[in-house]
């Protein structure tokens, strides 16, 4: 009878954290991308005073935009945050891969200038994806949830990559 009763107690712990787990797995994904990094952070990680995030378009809540307070500067001229579906993320992250392979395997003088390679340790996956030296973004995804951070303007490739990362934990955090 007391093995019983061990057994029955297992099973119920284990179907207790099955479905605590299911819930997480599934929660809403966040709608307001302005939401999820305060003016603080972006100032703390860029080291620029930006203004409050502000929808682009005003309408459109996925993406949010930080723009230096004084205006563009050659190193920083603005930050975006933008939420997309975990579809869209695995999407965006078999085009990239394919587009480089398919350059270089025709030995296009441009293949180098469009990368994806993987970000590991942030969230279930994460990928940076560069076109030349001007442009890096990092693709974030977990759970059911994915979103990109990008920072424009003249910083270094690593520095900027440094950065979105930083911005992806702050995100993370609060997913």
């Amino acid at each position: 009878m007391k093995c019983k009763s061990t057994v029955a107690a297992i099973l119920g712990a284990i179907l207790i954290f099955a479905l605590g787990a299911t819930r997480a797995a599934y929660a809403a994904p966040p709608a307001d991308a302005c939401a999820l990094l305060t003016q603080a952070q972006v100032n703390a990680v860029l080291a620029v005073s930006v203004g409050a995030g502000s929808h682009m378009p005003p309408t459109y809540l996925k993406t949010c935009t930080w723009s230096p307070a004084g205006g563009p500067t050659n190193l920083v001229k603005y930050l975006t945050l933008s939420l997309q579906s975990a579809d869209g993320f695995e999407t965006a992250k078999n085009v990239a891969s394919q587009m480089a392979t398919a350059m270089k395997e025709k030995k296009d003088k441009d293949a180098n200038q469009i990368a994806s390679g993987s970000a590991g340790g942030i969230g279930d996956d994460a990928y940076y994806a560069s076109m030349g030296g001007g442009y890096t973004a990092l693709m974030v995804k977990k759970g059911n949830v994915a979103f990109k951070v990008a920072i424009y303007g003249g910083l270094a490739m690593e520095k900027k990559k440094a950065m979105e990362k930083s911005l992806a934990q702050e995100v993370l955090a609060k997913l």
